[in-house]
């Protein structure tokens, strides 16, 4: 893939933390590197990546959507994460994950087939 495409973006920060591969999928760095456009502001990734090994990936019943590559979490908080959901609906993301309590707040982003929103 080429990440000149993503200049707001960096390959190491969506590689695996299980094995280092990075996987991302070109048509999702698309969509991200427009909201980030949008955003006008950095975005720090909290989790990109995983592949199916991943600790996290493993305890579920199948793989979810960061091991297809089409997925990314946001380490934002507070008005900040109002904004980038905002940005993120306009800009076609449809799996919305917010995780809002405690430490380790962010925004999960994806591109799945059905429209779904959860909190943690």
């Amino acid at each position: 893939m080429d990440w000149s495409l993503y200049p707001n973006f960096d390959e190491r920060e969506f590689r695996c933390r299980h094995c280092g591969v990075s996987a991302m999928k070109p048509e999702f760095m698309e969509r991200l590197q427009a909201l980030r456009t949008a955003y006008g502001k950095p975005m720090s990734i909290s989790s990109g990546y995983r592949c199916p090994e991943h600790p996290i990936e493993k305890a579920k019943a199948q793989p979810g959507m960061h091991a297809t590559g089409l997925a990314a979490d946001i380490a934002v908080s507070g008005a900040e994460a109002v904004a980038v959901l905002r940005l993120a609906m306009a800009q076609g993301f449809t799996g919305i994950g917010v995780q809002q309590k405690g430490t380790g707040r962010f925004i999960h982003l994806d591109t799945r087939t059905e429209p779904t929103i959860w909190s943690y």
